[in-house]
C-alpha cells in the first residue's frame, strides 16, 4: 500500500468586475465572492453519500493498493452493468481519510474514503455506497449541477443588480441615504434564493441516487440493507441530533427522511434478506484488516485484533502493524507464516516485499514482489513497487527491467506520479539524461509541483532537437495552464 501523491484541486478566485456605479461596486464584489464560495462547496460535496462536510479540503491523500482496488472493482462490476456503465469507464480512487464517506468527482471517478471500508462490517454496506455514487454517474448529476450553478449565478447577479438599482432609485427619490441593512437585504436576497434553489436541486439528486442504488442492488440480486445501515449511521451523527437545523440549508435530505423514503421500497425486494457470499466477506474482512494495519496506530490495531484472535484477518493486521512500527524480524516471521498458510495469495508476497524494501533490503524484496506480480498481473501498485525495488537495488543488471516494468505502468496509467519518479531514477542510472528529465518532469507535473516541472521541461528542451517527440512533450508542460 502506498500514498504516492496528493491530488491538488486549488480553488480559483473570481475577482469582481469593477462597476461604474459607486453604490453597487462593493456589493457586487461581495455577492460574487459569496457565489463563488457557494459554487465551490456545492461542487465539492455534491455527489457525496454523506452530508456535505469532509471534502472541502484542498488536497486528497490518494492511496494505491492493488488488493483493495481489485475488491472495489469486483464490488462495482455488476452495479455498473445494471446502470449501463461500461466496465473500466469509471475509476475508483482510495482516499486516506478516516471519515465514512464517498463521492463522485471529475466525471466518472468514485472516491472512497478508507474509513468507510474500515468501518463497514459487510461488503453489502460498501456496495450500497458504491451503488449510490453510481446513481450520480448514471444520472449525469455532476454535469447537470454545473448547469444549475451557472443558472443560479445568473439569477443571483441579475437579482442583485435589480435590487441595487431599486435601492439607488429609492434613495434618490427620497433624497436621503438608503438604509444599509435594507439595501443589503434587497441586494443579497436573490443570492440567498439562488443558494436555496441550488440546495433543493442537490437534495433532489441525492434522493434520485438513493432510489437508483436500490434499483441496481435489486437488479444484481443484492440486498439494500447495507445502504440503509449507512444512512442509519449518518442519523446517529451529532450534526443531525439537533432539532434546530434548517433542512432547507442542507445539500442532502436528512437521514431520517432518506431512510423513510427508501425502507419501504427496499423491503419490497425479494432480495431483502440476501447475504454476501462467504468468500467475498472474507476478502472484505482482509481489506479491513489491511487498512487497520496500515492506518491505525499500534494500540488501535491490537485492540481490534488481539492476540487471542487467530483468524487470518487478525494475523494479517498484526503482521502489517509489526512491520510498520519497526519490528521487522517479528513481522517477517508472521508474514512467512501467512505465506505458508496461503502460498497463492499475492498480497502476502507483496507485503513481504514491501517490508523488505522499506527496510533498505531492496535486493531481497525483488523475489517476493516478482511472485506477487505473477499472481496478480493486473495489480499496478505491485508492479510499481517491483520497479522501485529494481532501482533501489543499485544493480546495473536490473536497470533495464526497471525501465521495462515502469514504462509499461506509465503507458497504462498516465497519471501515476510515483511510477514516473522511479522511471526517472532508472533512466538516470542508465545514463539516458533526456528520458530521465522527461519522466521527472511528468512526475512533478502530476504532483502539482509546476515550477519544478517547468524547470525540468525547460532544461530538456535545450537538450533535444526542436520539435522532436521529447521536445514537444516538454513544451506541453511548459505551456500548460490549469482550466479556469
Amino acid at each position: 500500500m502506498t500514498v504516492p501523491y496528493a491530488l491538488t484541486t486549488p480553488a480559483k478566485a473570481d475577482p469582481a468586475c469593477p462597476s461604474r456605479q459607486g453604490l453597487v461596486t462593493p456589493v457586487v464584489a461581495k455577492v460574487r465572492r459569496a457565489l463563488v464560495i457557494t459554487a465551490a462547496v456545492a461542487l465539492a460535496a455534491h455527489a457525496s453519500l454523506a452530508p456535505a462536510r469532509a471534502q472541502q479540503s484542498q488536497k486528497l491523500n490518494v492511496i494505491r493498493d492493488g488488493e483493495i482496488e481489485q475488491l472495489m472493482r469486483d464490488y462495482t462490476a455488476p452495479i455498473f452493468k445494471a446502470a449501463g456503465i461500461r466496465t473500466g469507464a469509471a475509476k475508483i480512487i482510495l482516499v486516506g481519510d478516516r471519515s465514512f464517506n464517498a463521492f463522485v468527482a471529475n466525471g466518472q471517478k468514485i472516491f472512497v474514503n478508507v474509513g468507510a471500508i474500515m468501518e463497514a462490517k459487510t461488503p453489502n454496506e460498501i456496495i450500497g455506497v458504491l451503488a449510490h455514487e453510481t446513481g450520480h454517474i448514471a444520472g449525469g448529476h455532476l454535469a447537470r449541477l454545473r448547469m444549475e450553478l451557472a443558472n443560479a449565478q445568473i439569477f443571483a447577479v441579475a437579482g442583485m443588480l435589480m435590487g441595487g438599482a431599486a435601492v439607488a432609485a429609492s434613495a434618490r427619490n427620497r433624497n436621503v441615504g438608503a438604509d444599509s441593512a435594507g439595501m443589503m437585504g434587497a441586494i443579497l436576497g436573490p443570492q440567498e434564493m439562488a443558494r436555496r434553489a441550488l440546495l433543493s436541486y442537490q437534495r433532489g439528486e441525492e434522493q434520485a441516487a438513493d432510489i437508483a442504488a436500490v434499483n441496481y442492488l435489486n437488479a444484481t440480486g443484492q440486498s439494500s440493507k447495507g445502504l440503509l445501515a449507512t444512512l442509519e449511521r449518518f442519523q446517529t451523527e451529532s450534526l443531525f441530533r439537533s432539532a434546530s437545523i434548517d433542512p432547507y440549508l442542507l445539500s442532502h435530505p436528512l437521514p431520517r427522511e432518506r431512510i423513510s423514503n427508501l425502507e419501504q421500497l427496499a423491503r419490497k425486494s425479494s432480495h431483502w434478506n440476501a447475504v454476501d457470499p462467504p468468500a467475498l466477506q472474507q476478502r472484505h474482512d482482509m481489506a479491513r484488516a489491511k487498512l487497520v494495519g496500515f492506518v491505525a496506530n499500534a494500540g488501535e490495531a491490537s485492540r481490534r485484533y488481539p492476540l487471542a484472535d487467530t483468524s487470518m484477518p487478525a494475523r494479517y493486521a498484526r503482521a502489517i502493524s509489526a512491520y510498520r512500527f519497526g519490528r521487522l524480524d517479528d513481522a517477517l516471521t508472521q508474514i512467512n507464516a501467512l505465506i505458508a498458510a496461503q502460498p497463492q495469495n499475492p498480497w502476502f508476497h507483496e507485503l513481504k516485499g514491501q517490508a523488505l524494501l522499506e527496510a533498505g533490503r531492496a535486493g531481497q524484496a525483488i523475489e517476493p514482489l516478482r511472485r506477487a506480480v505473477s499472481l496478480a498481473p493486473n495489480a499496478t501498485p505491485v508492479q510499481v513497487m517491483l520497479g522501485h525495488a529494481y532501482v533501489a537495488s543499485n544493480n546495473p543488471q536490473l536497470v533495464d527491467q526497471a525501465i521495462t516494468t515502469l514504462t509499461r505502468v506509465t503507458q497504462r496509467e498516465t497519471d501515476y506520479a510515483e511510477a514516473f519518479q522511479f522511471l526517472a531514477m532508472a533512466y538516470e542510472r542508465k545514463g539516458n539524461q533526456p528520458q530521465a528529465m522527461m519522466a521527472a518532469a511528468q512526475g512533478l507535473f502530476l504532483m502539482g509541483r509546476m515550477v519544478e516541472a517547468r524547470t525540468q521541461a525547460d532544461r530538456l528542451k535545450r537538450l533535444v532537437p526542436e520539435n522532436s517527440p521529447l521536445w514537444l512533450k516538454a513544451d506541453d508542460i511548459m505551456n500548460y495552464r490549469p482550466p479556469r
